[in-house]
């Protein structure tokens, strides 16, 4: 089972062998270049195993997906219980994505670079998720608290973790070829530059306000 930071047991069980067998197939070639027998031969399971635990590839993409987002959300609320200042923990987060790109390269790619949509069409967007919807709350919450300046939390949330994500995205496409820890001070230097506490109009804090 592919995992941000537990350890997959020993010996795997099958469906955990399913899905780390289908992450490393559907990053490599794309969802709609595998076939169930290419899952069936890199797991080493028959493919009555597989469509016993998930109905078919497109059970096991689905299925892949919900455990990333739990591993994601799981990575934020770890976060978030951290005695830490919003600004802190957007800092944190931003490290650890970039820090898991190197490190668990699959995983990222698959939670955040994969067009999800074309495959999964009946899911709502990512940005709608649970973890997503927690990142935007540390924003508001930074807000309220004066460590981020008043303002949309969409668009502020979408300054904070936007330009990392792409940075992802370029890690991800081998555009940027350096790790991308070694930009890491730049990338938070260059986000919280637009992002300081300001005096804003009264009308702006009055909808910062009636947003919490």
């Amino acid at each position: 089972m592919p995992y941000l930071d537990k350890t997959a047991p020993v010996p795997e069980p099958v469906d955990c062998r399913i899905l780390t067998a289908a992450l490393d197939l559907f990053v490599e070639r794309g969802f709609h270049n595998v076939s169930i027998h290419d899952v069936q031969k890199e797991a080493n399971v028959s493919i009555g195993s597989i469509y016993n635990h998930f109905g078919g590839k497109e059970g096991v993409a689905k299925a892949l997906y919900y455990h990333l987002l739990n591993e994601f959300e799981e990575m934020v609320n770890a976060v978030i219980e951290e005695d830490l200042s919003n600004r802190e923990r957007c800092n944190k987060l931003i490290y650890q994505l970039f820090e898991y790109t190197e490190t668990r390269r699959n995983i990222i790619s698959y939670m955040l670079h994969a067009k999800h949509r074309e495959f999964l069409s009946d899911e709502p967007p990512i940005c709608s998720s649970t973890p997503f919807t927690a990142l935007r709350n540390i924003v508001r919450n930074g807000m309220k608290k004066g460590e981020i300046r008043a303002g949309d939390p969409w668009v502020l949330a979408a300054s904070v973790f936007g330009g990392a994500i792409r940075m992802i995205h370029l890690r991800l496409d081998g555009v940027i070829q350096e790790p991308l820890t070694d930009h890491y001070d730049e990338v938070i230097e260059c986000m919280w530059q637009g992002m300081n506490p300001v005096e804003a109009p009264a009308a702006q804090r009055k909808q910062a306000a009636g947003q919490q």
